[in-house]
């Protein structure tokens, strides 16, 4: 698999996963509230903060294009009154620097992506622009990792996409994405992950919109590279992507989480250090049930297998019944092999 570097990250097979902040509109277009979201994203652990950067006009019509039903607000009508300036993305990207964060953005156009090349270090690209080749082409041709979510989609739609890309751009990761605000579970398909990994070589994430982090550690069991998790200051604030959000100390959880299942990633089974002393007393060994006479045939009425696992190994009782007792053995003693013709 190839890797894909941003900044000082590598992403991929054998790195940490790299955990993005969705800040996504939460911020309702305020400065200083996208400010605080970068300071919790610090704080809390994340790898990236991740904004957006809307040019209404340049993205849709103004007319027939619904909000989902999360929000009773046009879309167009909500990001004319709520989507950051272009000075303020020029604004939050030194800010992040100050604070040791990266700062990512998503365009949602063509001059959005052109008007924020030069602040990011990399592409995020959501799932609605998953098929438009033309855009993704410009996008591509930057010269950036592009980061694509593959949210309502279907495996033919993705492999078009990936081979349009390829050629112009190595460094592309795909998102294993479900579309749904919240998603039912059943729909999030994890599995997918490997099957992505598997097609294309490349290094997968998986951005989550449940409104929980459950299956954040599940997509890093299966796999992923890359998390994308939206997040929010306060969840009594209202906004199309409120009911997909945590607030910043279940992204706490969420991050030290995926660094602990990370940890449990281990495929060699063995008898760890820690383990030793334990096994010494709770495996079991060959021990006498009552005092026993020199000259004895060892019945099961004679020996059994107890605690501590000190003494001859319980595995090895069949072999030993049958034989004599050489000596007095005395109740509830580990047996020894001097005891025994």
């Amino acid at each position: 698999m190839n890797k894909v570097q941003i900044e000082d990250r590598l992403i991929g097979d054998g790195e940490p996963c790299y955990i993005i902040a969705e800040a996504c509109d939460n911020h309702m277009g305020n400065l200083e509230t996208a400010k605080e979201m970068a300071r919790q994203a610090k704080a809390f652990g994340a790898d990236a903060v991740k904004y957006q950067h809307h040019l209404p006009e340049e993205e849709m019509l103004k007319e027939g294009v619904p909000m989902s039903k999360n929000f009773n607000m046009p879309l167009f009508d909500f990001l004319k009154k709520f989507a950051l300036k272009l000075e303020d993305h020029f604004v939050l990207k030194d800010f992040c620097g100050e604070l040791g964060i990266t700062y990512l953005c998503t365009p949602f156009s063509k001059k959005a992506a052109l008007e924020i090349n030069e602040l990011v270090p990399a592409f995020k690209i959501g799932s609605g622009e998953l098929t438009d080749i033309p855009t993704l082409k410009v996008i591509a041709g930057l010269g950036k990792p592009v980061i694509l979510s593959t949210g309502m989609s279907v495996i033919e739609e993705i492999d078009y996409t990936f081979n349009q890309l390829k050629p112009i751009n190595e460094n592309i990761i795909f998102m294993n994405c479900t579309s749904e605000y919240p998603p039912k579970y059943e729909d999030i398909n994890l599995g997918v992950i490997q099957t992505l990994k598997e097609r294309y070589g490349i290094p997968i994430g998986h951005s989550d919109h449940t409104p929980d982090i459950y299956t954040c550690f599940g997509a890093v069991a299966k796999g992923a590279n890359l998390l994308e998790k939206h997040f929010i200051l306060d969840k009594k604030t209202l906004g199309p992507d409120q009911s997909v959000s945590i607030e910043p100390f279940e992204f706490y959880q969420l991050v030290h989480g995926v660094r602990k299942v990370e940890l449990a990633m281990g495929e060699v089974k063995q008898v760890n250090d820690e383990e030793k002393p334990i096994r010494a007393w709770a495996h079991r060994s060959i021990v006498s049930l009552v005092d026993i006479e020199p000259g004895t045939v060892l019945t099961e009425e004679h020996l059994w297998t107890k605690r501590p696992g000190t003494g001859i190994p319980a595995k090895e009782l069949e072999s030993i019944l049958g034989k004599k007792a050489a000596r007095p053995i005395l109740k509830d003693k580990l047996l020894s092999r001097e005891d025994f013709e």
